[in-house]
This record gives C-alpha cells, structure tokens and sequence, in this order.
C-alpha cells in the first residue's frame, strides 16, 4: 500500500528558516535533510523548496517553491504529485521511518487523515486517498478536523508529533534527533 503514497514536504531554505531557534540556516538545513531521507525511506517524497540540490542527492524529487509562504508550496507539491498524497512538514528532525509508516498505513483507511502536532493545536502530516484541503498553520488541526480530516491515533510522544519550531522543542527532543541535526547542535 505505502508504495501508492507521495509524501510532500515543504521547506523554506531562506536564511530565514527556524528563526525562532537562534540559529543559522544550516541547522534548519539539517532538520530538513533528517526529515526527508526518514519519510524516502517509506515512500516517493516531492521536496517544494527554493534550492534543492542536496534533496535531490538523497533521492527526492524537487519540485519549485513558487514563493507565497506554506499554503502555496503545500498547492504546488499536491499538483505535481499523483495517486495518495501525503503532506508532512519539514521540521521533524527525529522522525522514524516506522512511525511514518504506520501513519500512512492507517491512512490509507481514510479519504482524509491528519496528525496533529504534539501539543493537538497544530498539523504536522495530512494525507488523502482523494484530494486535500491543506490548512496549515497556527490552530490547524481544529481547520483539518472541520475540512473532513481524520485524526489519525498516533501517541503523543511519537517523534512524528514532534516538529521543531523553538529552542524547547529541540531539547526536549535529545539525542532521538538525526545524524545531520545532532552534527549542527553545539
């Protein structure tokens, strides 16, 4: 079944990226690189960036961000995907490939399914059988529930849960993260 999915993952790539954290773009770099080679472990993955070179070279497809912030690169990776489409956030630097894939798994029961963030307010994957109605950002998971979306039943301490948005998250997180995100900690 997983082979049907197409996971899309958008990433910022600015110098902007994960301001909150404190730090440069290479650590956001490194979170986004973590993110993607977990979800190419389950699946194809469309990356929608400015700049993708080292996605590429990890086996994902890139794909133009067209700029717009999140809701347009979310559009443009759903349209250039075909069959399942799954969007996942780039900011989950300790994500498991198994995690994902039971995700996916039990949503492919579903015409539409989400998983909220680790505090439930927020959305760090959707994926649909048919078609989306992507509403990221802040109180999305409320917006995903009210468009039809399914909650999928994934424990709270998943690191699937568990995007990274500050300085608190990334501790709490430990030494579960990647091997590129732990390389860039100091």
């Amino acid at each position: 079944m997983l082979s049907q999915w197409t996971i899309v993952i958008p990433v910022k790539g600015t110098p902007g990226a994960k301001s909150r954290l404190g730090a440069g773009p290479a650590l956001a770099e490194a979170i986004a690189l973590d993110t993607v080679e977990a979800a190419l472990a389950v699946a194809a993955v469309i990356v929608v960036t400015p700049s993708g070179r080292e996605f590429e070279a990890l086996g994902a497809r890139v794909v133009a961000d067209p700029g717009g912030g999140l809701a347009a690169a979310v559009e443009v990776g759903i349209a250039s995907a075909r069959g399942n489409v799954a969007v996942l956030l780039g900011d989950l630097p300790a994500l498991q490939a198994a995690d994902l894939r039971a995700a996916l798994d039990a949503a492919s029961t579903q015409k539409r399914s989400f998983v909220p963030d680790r505090e439930g307010t927020g959305t760090v994957l959707i994926a649909s059988t048919t078609d989306h109605a992507a509403a990221f950002g802040e109180g999305s998971a409320q917006r995903h529930r009210d468009a039809g979306y399914v909650e999928l039943d994934v424990d709270p301490d998943s690191a699937l849960r568990s995007d990274v948005d500050t300085v608190e998250q990334l501790e709490r997180l430990g030494t579960r993260v990647g091997k590129r995100t732990t390389a860039q900690l100091p």
